[in-house]
């Protein structure tokens, strides 16, 4: 028997032939050193109904769509976007998206916003933490800031292989280390370029408990009294820093949760479950961890599973999902 539907996944990629496919042509087959893996909407829905998720909020991993082509940037974010679109209509009751953009062109990231936002309807957007050898506060992607800012939109933050992360080399897959280091590289980006102040309207989520934020939080705030950077944090690093989601995808060891809980309010905390780049017995062992950590009530494993994402993704709310959490 299947465990309660009770959890609404903000980390959850598709990986559709068309994308592989295309990638392939470039020589591309991995997603920071781990294999595509197979996928469809049928094989997920059946992990989902065995994990407890009701609902997935989906989206595009690493290494996204722009690889030096703008064109094939432009054309390959369409049709993942249209992807979703189809995916949503056949299955509103279980799957969202987030909608990818062909940055670094910001206009026309700004069109497919538009596209993706007003006519596929899609949820929110996903951005890489870093694009090329720029990182998201970059100066250059002031004018998707401010638009998304307008819209209120929901940004899920997904890590990318940084910039010359090829040096020094380690024997593992960037996924392992680089990813969570990339997006605290973005958040201290977002933090002291002042695009966290200047836009507060836009929602960030950040990937895997924000990578090591929480635990490098007070590091990260003294640049706060740095000459030249202070101003662009005017209300303290940790304000900001305490606004931000945060998803528990490969999050949910007592030492990670722990340092988690001790900086962010449990309301902007979210469940992610990384698949399936993380396969399903993975994807249990880490619910059984969140399950089993003695920080959070059951009361805080409902607001965390299900509540919060009821508030930044109200399509959901509007289609009577209605689990019980007592």
């Amino acid at each position: 028997m299947s465990p309660e539907l009770n959890r609404i996944d903000v980390h959850h990629h598709i990986v559709p032939p068309e994308y592989v496919k295309a990638l392939a042509k470039l020589g591309i087959t991995e997603s920071a050193g781990i294999p595509f893996p197979e996928w469809s909407a049928e094989t997920a829905l059946d992990v989902m109904d065995r994990q407890g998720i009701k609902a997935a909020i989906t989206s595009i991993s690493y290494p996204g769509v722009y690889f030096g082509n703008l064109a094939f940037a432009r054309d390959l974010a369409r049709r993942c976007n249209e992807i979703s679109a189809r995916l949503i209509s056949d299955h509103s009751q279980q799957f969202g998206a987030f909608a990818v953009l062909p940055l670094p062109d910001v206009k026309a990231s700004l069109l497919e916003l538009e596209y993706a936002l007003d006519k596929l309807r899609l949820d929110g957007v996903t951005l890489l933490s870093s694009i090329g050898k720029e990182y998201l506060g970059d100066p250059s992607f002031d004018t998707l800031h401010s638009e998304l800012n307008r819209r209120k939109a929901v940004v899920f933050v997904h890590p990318s292989v940084p910039p010359g992360s090829d040096v020094p080399k380690l024997i593992l897959p960037p996924s392992l280390i680089e990813f969570t280091f990339d997006t605290t590289r973005a958040a201290a980006s977002l933090l002291f370029s002042g695009t966290l102040e200047r836009y507060p309207d836009i929602r960030f989520i950040l990937s895997h408990a924000g990578g090591t934020v929480p635990y490098l939080a007070w590091r990260i705030s003294l640049g706060q009294w740095l000459p030249g950077i202070s101003e662009k944090v005017p209300q303290g690093v940790i304000t900001y820093i305490r606004r931000l989601y945060y998803d528990t995808a490969l999050s949910t060891s007592r030492y990670t949760l722990r340092s988690l809980q001790e900086l962010i309010d449990i309301s902007h905390i979210l469940f992610g479950s990384d698949y399936p780049f993380l396969p399903e017995p993975a994807v249990a062992a880490t619910i059984s961890d969140f399950q089993s950590y003695d920080g959070f009530t059951k009361q805080d494993r409902g607001v965390i599973e299900w509540t919060n994402a009821l508030s930044l993704f109200p399509r959901l709310r509007q289609n009577s999902f209605n689990p019980d959490h007592d």
